[in-house]
């Protein structure tokens, strides 16, 4: 065996001790409330589809009307790409979240990291969420900035950070939805502490556009707060049934994203279909109050009917319900089990969530029918 060989014998062994492997797995109809494994039918209880519209037939439509623009876009935005049709785009965004300006990007991951890498440098204090998403943590380190990560919503702790640090700069960043747990960011809170502190303040709204707000603009518009956030982050491959992420700020932060975002730069822009779909599913986000409240009320009744079986649903207020168990083992058990009973609920575990803290992670879709939801409580209440 050669040294490479070695190590990958004994990462695989250290996985599989620590009931961490993870697998591909087939799934067909994956952002559906019903979805098939090998021929199984299953209640979707894993996809971010959160309004149901991933397959509406105005996003499809739309989809394929692009598509006849062109299969790809052919080059990065900064070369040939910025066609009219994702120029319009950008201040359609902005309209939507009542920013001076926008910029479209390729995804979650790649705004996340590229906004924060361009924004912060060693001069500069980011101030983190300890259970922000993988891709803030990520952002933070290649921007070489003085790193600090509260614990989770801790107030006191963040003023400390925020009171002891002498950078030049201070950025406060964070979820609003929080992926793992469901819970919420006190963006009143941190409006305050990032005025009394001159620091600038980023929010992660991937889990709360569209599901959120008025028209569906996303959590901190819930809360009347959106003029009070210097920066914005959203995706548009959860609740509005499409792909690809947004960044909402002010023309100057926008302009100096264009200019040094590597994320942005260095990749290849969204296809015109994608481009089209994205258009068609802001409007369609608009429309669909009906859904937002339907998903609440389905989030409410399943979050409270779950914890009344017996199982621990953390600080969850959203239509993200985690079942907290413990183990990896035990979550991996539970998961098995369900899928027996014909519920689709993956396993998070370890470095996704906290050691000691994997779980079993439910999302709620509005396209969920009762009778489906239901038939998951009545499999859960058997495994437990």
């Amino acid at each position: 065996m050669t040294s490479w060989d070695s190590w990958l014998e004994a990462e695989r062994e250290r996985r599989t001790r620590g009931a961490l492997e993870r697998r591909l797995q087939v799934t067909e109809h994956p952002a559906e409330p019903i979805a098939y494994r090998g021929g199984a039918r299953l209640v979707n209880l894993s996809s971010n589809n959160y309004l149901g519209l991933a397959g509406h037939p105005l996003l499809i439509e739309a989809a394929a009307k692009g598509a006849a623009r062109g299969a790809g876009s052919g080059s990065s935005r900064l070369v040939t790409a910025n066609d009219p049709e994702t120029a319009a785009l950008d201040e359609k965004i902005a309209a939507f979240k009542g920013s001076e300006a926008a910029l479209l990007v390729g995804s979650g991951y790649l705004a996340n990291v590229g906004v924060l890498a361009a924004l912060a440098d060693r001069d500069t204090a980011v101030f983190s969420d300890r259970l922000n998403h993988a891709s803030i943590v990520d952002g933070v380190r290649l921007s070489g900035a003085q790193a600090h990560r509260y614990r989770h919503l801790d107030l006191d702790q963040l003023e400390e950070l925020l009171r002891s640090s002498s950078a030049e700069r201070k950025l406060i960043v964070t979820d609003t939805i929080f992926s793992m747990d469901g819970d919420t960011a006190p963006l009143t809170e941190l409006v305050e502490l990032k005025n009394r502190y001159d620091a600038l303040l980023v929010l992660d709204d991937a889990h709360g556009g569209g599901v959120f707000g008025p028209n569906g603009e996303g959590y901190a518009h819930e809360l009347g707060l959106a003029g009070e956030i210097e920066l914005t982050i959203g995706t548009f491959s959860k609740a509005f049934g499409a792909y690809g992420a947004y960044v909402a700020a002010s023309r100057a932060l926008i302009d100096q994203l264009v200019s040094s975002c590597r994320t942005l730069i260095y990749s290849t822009a969204l296809p015109p279909s994608v481009v089209a779909s994205i258009d068609a599913a802001i409007e369609l986000v608009r429309e669909v109050g009906d859904r937002r409240e339907a998903l609440r009320k389905k989030s409410e009744r399943f979050r409270t009917r779950l914890a009344e079986i017996g199982f621990d649903t953390g600080a969850s207020t959203t239509q993200i319900v985690p079942a907290i168990v413990g183990s990896s083992e035990r979550a991996l058990e539970l998961a098995r089990a369900l899928e027996e009973r014909g519920v689709l609920a993956v396993a998070i575990r370890p470095p996704t969530v906290p050691t000691g803290q994997a779980r079993i992670r439910f999302s709620l879709m509005a396209s969920h029918s009762d009778h489906d939801l239901e038939l998951a409580l009545e499999a859960l209440e058997s495994v437990l």
